[in-house]
């Protein structure tokens, strides 16, 4: 039986939603393509209070935590994804497992197709998340518009049968950016975000 691979190991890892009805918080598996095997656990961390004022509020216009642990929700924190409150662009910080903040997001002030910029903590841009929520193609461009990495719900290959009706896509890394450590969380982190954090705003 083939070992399960650690989430930071992996070049190619398919995000899978949890169904639910009337659902006010938003969990996610990261899924390795070639074993199908669950390696991590992407959740909304909100307090009930806030999942009652999303019944009347737009969630986008509130703050939200995700939290990555490794395998279910009992496993180790491996990152975590916040944005405040903001009524306009708001920034959207990534922390390692000790709290440490590693980078940040920044939507983009126009843009016809969506995405937002990734940047490191010295305000250096890391990378470019360049795409559209319509066709859900989003690509990872660096600085000097190379490609890190994609985003992408077409996908045949071995993970073909882990695409439902559920919202599920596939994160592609290039081999450079998934073998620099920092790199490879804040590119996987802005693809949760995409989803999770991003998404009702680019529609």
């Amino acid at each position: 039986m083939p070992k399960t691979a650690s989430l930071f190991d992996m070049r190619q890892f398919v995000v899978k939603e949890h169904v639910g009805l009337l659902k006010l918080h938003d969990v996610y598996d990261i899924i390795d393509p070639e074993t199908q095997e669950v390696v991590a656990l992407a959740r909304e961390n909100v307090s009930g209070f806030k999942k009652f004022l999303r019944l009347f509020i737009n969630k986008q216009l509130m703050s939200t935590t995700v939290e990555v642990t490794e395998g279910d929700e009992t496993g180790p924190l491996v990152l975590r994804i916040h944005r405040g409150f903001a009524l306009f662009r708001p920034k959207v910080y990534v922390e390692d497992a000790r709290g440490n903040r590693l980078g940040y997001f920044k939507s983009k002030l126009f843009s016809l197709g969506g995405g937002f910029w990734v940047h490191d903590m010295r305000d250096a841009q890391v990378a470019e998340v360049k795409g559209d929520w319509k066709g859900w193609n989003f690509k990872f461009l660096s600085p000097g518009g190379a490609e890190m990495g994609v985003v992408t719900k077409k996908w045949g290959g071995v993970a073909k049968e882990l695409f439902t009706s559920a919202d599920t896509y596939m994160v592609s890394l290039e081999e450079k950016a998934a073998g620099d450590g920092t790199a490879a969380t804040l590119l996987l982190a802005a693809a949760l975000a995409i989803d999770i954090v991003f998404k009702e705003t680019g529609k």
